[in-house]
């Protein structure tokens, strides 16, 4: 486990900004130590835990780029087309087994090596074959044209991916094409989770008439596990202190995040506090956010505590802004921040100037084919069909006070904060 000191977090003064919180959990996070190998298959979002280095050039051998002829290109025509004897064929996947001679030209397929004394090769379409067999090639070609020389594309022993680095699709790939069958990731973060709080009940159980189905839960489970979590759910903790505390306390010592949703604002009836002070330390983080304000971080027995609010839309916006940089600090992985697009309003905004305010919009494409943002029409931070009926967020950071039609805005995907 990743173990913290008590006063990991300890800093008071003013509300932080966004910013500055995700730059301290970066400072004061440490990555878990442990790794494993794992199957290539398997391997996508994993983090490496060593740099990945070549074993091989890539090609690993010099090939032709095209369907067509190839010669030596000594003999290119020079001024007038040229015609040559076709002495041979070689398709991808058949190892050349002779030279090719001055004045000879050999048929080649895309990615067949090339053989002995061939370093250029003709297009197909560009060519001519006459009833004899012989291939005119007409001049003006340079000397090494459509050739993929050996290392083109990787140098052997080059470093090709970085410790820390967040495995892709496209990684998994060129691990494939160096021979490799399995990386050393980082193990997986281990987390629990719970949600706080009388109010709420599990769905598919009775729900008194008081009381509301718990989203939050399911919703930030599915966010840990594209984050490749380990998710321990914990359920529905009630308003007990003690025991919160007790349930805190055990989960401490077998995982490395703790991750709580509801009861950390400063509510007469927000029990989580008083929990986590019990048996730990707790320092209240008044971000400068919205939605989401309420979020807490502590350290208990050594293991990270975060609290989000209770309100599923804050609970995703401080997830996804907040949350998901200590999972990867934790996980050893290089910080990563959502990336913006500039996109058109199509609304007009005021807030507070000093606080950074995530705005749900939806795309609409315009006649001159852009597309603009369309601010969801209604507000509140617990209304999930605005996060189901939506694109993505409009991020307004904290010198702006006002947005109008046809302002140019940072628009942050939901497909890009996971």
């Amino acid at each position: 486990m990743a173990q913290l000191s008590d006063d990991c977090f300890a800093f008071g003064g003013p509300m932080r900004s966004v910013d500055e919180t995700v730059a301290l959990i970066a400072s004061r996070l440490s990555a878990v130590e442990e790794s494993e190998a794992v199957l290539l298959a398997i391997a996508d979002g994993r983090i490496l835990a060593k740099d990945m280095v070549a074993p091989l050039p890539l090609p690993p051998f010099t090939n032709s780029a095209v369907d067509g002829y190839g010669l030596r290109g000594d003999d290119l025509p020079g001024t007038a087309e040229k015609a040559f004897p076709v002495v041979g064929r070689i398709q991808a996947g058949m190892a050349p087994d002779q030279p090719v001679a001055p004045g000879q030209a050999l048929r080649i397929f895309t990615g067949a090596p090339l053989p002995e004394g061939v370093d250029t090769v003709y297009m197909q379409e560009d060519v001519r074959v006459d009833d004899a067999g012989w291939v005119i090639l007409p001049p003006g070609l340079k000397r090494g044209a459509n050739v993929r020389p050996a290392g083109e594309d990787v140098a052997a022993g080059k470093v090709v991916l970085q410790a820390d680095q967040r495995m892709r699709p496209q990684d998994v790939a060129l691990a494939a094409a160096l021979g490799m069958t399995q990386v050393e990731v980082r193990r997986k973060i281990r987390v629990a989770i719970f949600s706080t709080g009388d109010e709420i009940v599990a769905p598919g159980t009775v729900r008194g008439p008081a009381q509301l189905f718990d989203s939050n839960r399911f919703m930030l489970m599915a966010m840990l596990a594209r984050l490749g979590c380990e998710t321990t759910d914990l359920g529905i903790l009630t308003d007990d202190s003690g025991l919160i505390a007790d349930v805190l306390s055990e989960a401490a010592s077998r995982h490395d995040l703790i991750l709580a949703s509801g009861g950390v604002s400063t509510g007469e009836a927000d029990y989580v506090k008083a929990a986590v002070e019990s048996v730990g330390t707790l320092v209240f983080w008044r971000v400068a956010i919205k939605p989401g304000r309420p979020v807490a971080m502590g350290v208990i027995r050594g293991t990270a505590f975060i609290g989000l609010p209770g309100n599923p839309v804050a609970s995703f916006v401080t997830f996804a802004h907040i949350a998901r940089a200590a999972i990867f600090a934790l996980a050893g992985a290089r910080q990563q921040p959502p990336v913006s697009r500039p996109l058109r309003a199509a609304f007009s905004y005021r807030k507070k100037a000093g606080r950074r305010e995530y705005v749900r919009v939806s795309l609409r494409r315009t006649e001159d084919g852009t597309y603009e943002a369309v601010k969801f029409p209604r507000e509140g931070a617990g209304l999930l069909s605005s996060l189901v009926e939506t694109d993505g967020l409009v991020e307004l950071g904290e010198e702006t006070i006002q947005v109008e039609p046809g302002q140019t805005v940072q628009f942050l995907a939901y497909a890009d904060l996971n």
